[in-house]
């Protein structure tokens, strides 16, 4: 049996001391990187980790079993399944890519602190919940701590559509005894977890809710497939205006997930980094458009395929700006790679984070290994070529691990990461890939 099927059958049957194991063993671990390899060969694409992660929140939806295919082997998703079996859930990974999930016997509604405090997507069981069962409580999310991300989109939504919300102790309570009924919800800022959160909710509510500057992202269109294909009514899906025509009960379904465009993102950045020539298997080609336009202008040769992406650069990199923006922008989750690639471009490239406040906690990781960047609030300045060199450095966050591992495979001599429990949360078989492509690096 997999790793992966223990982990998720364990969990179910012990949620709180698996996790609590599983956390201590992926904190002891690091990677060990030996500079100057050059990627070179073929690479397979993952399912997305996110939509992963809100499509488990959507089974607890209906009685009925979910299937989800393409699911990536990722610590993220063996949290939540903890946290779905702690609610009573039944969830099952009979093939390493293959989670099978059923509610039918969920009866708490009362989610523990350990249980959340690593996974943010972990809150996205409360719209589930609250709509079925009329309550739920749960404390703050957790995740990587990248700044500012109030869950105040989820919790205003929910008040609109007639829930009550207190907060009691360290718990977010939300009571609908009566049910939720459809409105309009007009979001402050496009989160895609709220946009996520809404919309699980108002599938099962009275009428119709509309969710005005709702967030357009590859994630939030995949979970709204899956919620149709579960008998929803959602339409507008891909705009900043999605409606919802609530339904009195949803069925269950199989659904394969789509490739993960940050890991694919990832790949193609460390091989234009390394001056390699590599073909990302199942990329997401489409939803890749801001991404592929920023390598091109950095000299890279970008070639899309017919179910892949060949990304190739021989060459001198040369500098290019560029925003963190919400989607079609280019993602946050890769302004970090993005970052340290520019250290080897020719010249000084200008970076703004238009997301979160916070995801410059790689400058400093990249510094110790000699990356000439100044930073200041949320914008960058990063001056190349520099020579990179071998040091010891931690995984602050997934992406800025991503960045620091990134540096690694270009720098000379050995790189130590310690702290790599944060790219396990995402990346799947990460090393076991990347050694694939010809890099030196082990998990010590």
């Amino acid at each position: 049996m997999p790793s992966s099927v223990r982990s998720i059958a364990a969990r179910s049957a012990c949620p709180h001391t698996e996790t609590q194991m599983d956390s201590k063993r992926a904190h002891g671990s690091r990677y060990q990187v030996r500079g100057g390899a050059v990627l070179n060969g073929s690479v397979r694409i993952s399912g997305s980790a996110n939509a992963a992660l809100a499509s488990m929140c959507a089974a607890l939806l209906t009685d009925d079993t979910v299937v989800l295919e393409n699911v990536p082997a990722v610590s993220d998703i063996d949290s939540l399944a903890g946290l779905l079996a702690h609610l009573g859930a039944t969830v099952e990974r009979p093939e390493p890519s293959r989670v099978e999930i059923n509610a039918a016997k969920v009866g708490t509604l009362e989610a523990p602190i350990d249980l959340v405090s690593e996974n943010r997507a972990s809150f996205q069981v409360m719209g589930p919940l609250l709509a079925r069962h009329g309550f739920a409580a749960l404390p703050p999310p957790g995740g990587d701590v990248i700044g500012q991300r109030p869950i105040a989109v989820h919790l205003d939504g929910f008040e609109a559509m007639g829930a009550t919300i207190d907060r009691v102790g360290e718990h977010y309570q939300a009571h609908a005894p009566k049910g939720l009924a459809g409105t309009r919800v007009f979001a402050d800022y496009p989160s895609v977890s709220g946009t996520q959160n809404l919309m699980l909710a108002a599938t099962l509510a009275r009428g119709e809710t509309t969710i005005i500057n709702a967030a357009t992202e590859p994630e939030v269109q995949a979970l709204a497939a899956l919620l149709n294909s579960m008998g929803a009514r959602i339409s507008g899906v891909g705009t900043q205006v999605v409606t919802i025509e609530g339904v009195e009960r949803l069925h269950g379904t199989t659904f394969a997930l789509v490739p993960d465009r940050i890991e694919a993102g990832t790949f193609a950045i460390a091989t234009a980094m390394t001056h390699g020539d590599v073909e990302l298997v199942d990329a997401p080609v489409g939803v890749m458009d801001a991404l592929i336009t920023k390598l091109r202008a950095a000299g890279a040769t970008v070639e899309a395929r017919e179910g892949s992406l060949r990304v190739a650069a021989g060459g001198r990199l040369a500098p290019v700006g560029f925003q963190a923006l919400p989607y079609p922008g280019l993602p946050t989750d890769l302004h970090a790679p993005m970052g340290a690639l520019l250290t080897q471009a020719d010249g000084v490239s200008i970076i703004h984070e238009r997301v979160f406040d916070n995801r410059m906690l790689y400058v400093d990781e990249l510094r110790k290994m000699g990356a000439e960047i100044v930073s200041t609030g949320s914008s960058a300045i990063v001056s190349g070529p520099t020579p990179l060199h071998g040091a010891r450095a931690r995984a602050l966050d997934v992406r800025a691990g991503a960045a620091v591992l990134l540096a690694g495979l270009a720098a000379s001599g050995t790189t130590v990461i310690d702290d790599i429990y944060h790219l396990d949360r995402k990346y799947e078989r990460l090393d076991e890939k990347l050694r694939g492509l010809g890099a030196e690096l082990e998990r010590v």
